[in-house]
């Protein structure tokens, strides 16, 4: 009797960890941010129902470095994407090419707020609102550098051959968390530079 050999078993998948715990750190961080904006909402209402205007006076908030900062960040999730395909299908060079522009529209972004702080000219000792602001936008700021690492450590990972075609979860849970980012950003574009 001849022996055959038994087939080979299916290459383990990784616990997909990472993607989970990246999904409930989005999570909270969208409902924190959600409460903050609530924050704001409230105390600009109640200015503005007791007959106050809710910026001090001499105080603009232009809209074009708002709204170049939401394009950027929007062509970001395209590189974003485009970085999690090409790891998925084992395209190295591409996937590294998309995670570096996903970068630098990052850190366009963290350039343009700086700039935008200087123009806004709010003083945080002399009202609440600037208080809010800053609080709201500063943290978003954080967000977005603490998300901008997290794609820096994918990316190392990546170069070292962590993921392949079949197990990319980090840089799939990197993209989850800068959809996150995104996603808060766009809700603070609309609530403070552009509702004023």
């Amino acid at each position: 009797m001849a022996a055959h050999a038994l087939p080979a078993a299916p290459p383990v998948q990784r616990p997909r960890v990472l993607v989970v715990g990246s999904a409930f750190v989005s999570a909270a961080t969208i409902m924190t941010f959600v409460g903050l904006i609530g924050i704001y909402l409230t105390q600009r209402a109640a200015i503005l129902g007791a007959g106050d205007t809710w910026l001090p006076k001499g105080v603009t908030i232009p809209l074009q470095q708002p709204n170049t900062m939401l394009f950027t960040l929007l062509m970001s999730v395209v590189t974003m994407q485009w970085a999690v395909h090409a790891i998925a299908n084992n395209d190295r060079t591409n996937a590294y090419l998309a995670l570096a522009i996903t970068m630098f529209f990052g850190f366009a972004t963290v350039v343009m707020t700086w700039y935008l702080y200087g123009l806004m000219k709010l003083d945080i000792s002399a009202s609440s609102q600037a208080v809010l602001i800053y609080s709201i936008t500063g943290l978003h700021l954080l967000l977005l550098v603490v998300a901008m690492l997290f794609i820096a450590l994918m990316a190392f990972r990546a170069l070292a051959g962590s993921f392949d075609g079949r197990q990319h979860d980090g840089i799939t849970a990197a993209a989850l968390f800068w959809y996150a980012v995104v996603a808060i950003y766009v809700l603070i574009w609309i609530t403070i530079y552009v509702t004023k």
